[in-house]
């Protein structure tokens, strides 16, 4: 277990991010009661996902670069950190936009799409590492338990978590306005 906390509070992080991506994403939406010119495509926000995470992956990258000694030289034997990091980051990126048409096609419902997406994301990234190592290593059956125990979350979780808009404030916990006060019987003077 020694060495493994960094690694873990990373993970721990990115858990952290990416659990907030969705609802993020949800509250970019534009207002439903917005009029027609001041409303907004459920795309707008998506540019500036690309605007972040051009920003952070550029200015991150480049200065864990220099912490780590690396060079700034992409050719010859460092062309696959290119290749490999541009396909990455268009998975990513189109993961990204997967998920922008989730929330906007089940009307801003998180709670649902972001148990499916990250269950589905552990479970493909299993069946990846199958796929590549089932012939040089015995692969536990465990693996298909446990790939059977994430589908059973999902649906535990995306079933039973609270789905829909916060309540409205009723009339009663409505605060007064400036300069005003409530008599004992809750009319306002002003």
């Amino acid at each position: 277990m020694k060495g493994l906390l960094i690694p873990i509070l990373f993970a721990l992080g990115t858990a952290l991010c990416w659990g907030m991506y969705g609802p993020a994403l949800g509250n970019a939406r534009s207002p439903a009661k917005l009029p027609s010119p001041d409303a907004w495509s459920p795309f707008k926000p998506y540019v500036f996902i690309g605007v972040a995470y051009l920003v952070i992956a550029i200015a991150g990258g480049l200065v864990a670069m220099k912490l780590k000694g690396d060079t700034f030289s992409y050719s010859g034997a460092q062309s696959a950190a290119r290749n490999w990091g541009f396909i990455a980051g268009s998975l990513g990126a189109l993961g990204a936009l997967c998920l922008t048409n989730a929330v906007i096609s089940s009307k801003g419902n998180t709670a649902l799409v972001m148990p499916i997406v990250f269950g589905g994301a552990v479970s493909i990234n299993a069946i990846f590492a199958y796929t590549q190592l089932r012939n040089s290593m015995a692969i536990s059956p465990m693996l298909w338990v446990g790939m059977a125990l994430v589908v059973g979350g999902v649906i535990l979780v995306a079933k039973n978590t609270p789905h829909g808009a916060p309540a409205k404030p009723t009339a009663s916990a409505e605060v007064p306005a400036v300069g005003a006060s409530a008599t004992s019987d809750g009319v306002q003077k002003g």
